[in-house]
């Protein structure tokens, strides 16, 4: 065949294209299962990092296991439903409607025995998605810790809301007050909700995010409702 010609240089780009693609196929099905494992080991120690415990290099899934004793998805009405807590996409979850959501519950018991109960929660900050894990004392009220992430936040700015002098504010903040369920507000500093229920000064600078983290929180952990209630009782 002619080198020079049309029809070999299609013939060749086509070969060509179909070799590469094979060989990006193959890498990433060969990759596919060490993804899976270093996103869940990810998931694993941020919900780990909401009750304050930081595993060691390698131990991510043993003091998962070590710690969280009990996972379980309920519905709004605080029923257990079917299903994996762990691998519930709450990303999708927050489109529907609070009584058509699977909720997860992860329950953790600490050195000192004491049970907390690590609820998922996922919003939209000013450039993308946030997300957290909310840890809540056995009286289904009272916050013991708070992870937040997110994917592309303005450093030092909303980025912010992943660092210890933002998610600390957390602790010891109610979510049950006069047996009504409050989400905890994130505003302004210096400034206080119109309501009674309790909140945490927002990023400086990060206003939207700050936003976004208190509506993540509001529509996250409002489905969560009659569980805590429940546990408050």
């Amino acid at each position: 065949m002619n080198k020079q010609s049309n029809t070999y240089t299609v013939i060749y780009i086509v070969v060509l294209a179909a070799v590469v693609g094979a060989a990006l196929a193959f890498t990433s099905l060969s990759l596919r299962g060490k993804q899976t494992e270093n996103a869940d080991m990810d998931k694993m120690r941020q919900i780990l990092a909401s009750v304050h415990i930081t595993p060691a290099k390698g131990e991510v899934s043993a003091d998962f296991s070590k710690y969280i004793i009990g996972q379980k998805v309920i519905n709004s009405a605080g029923d257990e439903v079917d299903g994996k807590a762990f691998d519930i996409d709450v990303a999708n979850q927050i489109r529907l409607a609070d009584n058509e959501r699977k909720l997860p519950v992860f329950e953790c018991r600490l050195d000192n025995g004491t049970v907390k109960y690590i609820l998922p929660v996922y919003g939209a900050g000013l450039w993308g998605p946030i997300w957290g894990y909310v840890a809540v004392d056995s009286d289904g009220s009272t916050v013991y810790g708070a992870y937040f992430a997110h994917q592309g936040e303005t450093p030092g700015l909303g980025a912010e809301i992943e660092k210890p002098a933002f998610s600390d504010q957390f602790e010891g903040k109610q979510l049950i007050k006069n047996n009504e369920f409050m989400p905890i507000a994130v505003v302004k500093a210096g400034q206080k909700p119109a309501g009674d229920e309790d909140y945490v000064d927002g990023v400086s600078g990060g206003t939207i995010t700050s936003k976004g983290v208190s509506s993540m929180l509001a529509n996250c952990l409002a489905p969560y409702r009659t569980f805590l209630i429940n546990l408050s009782k």
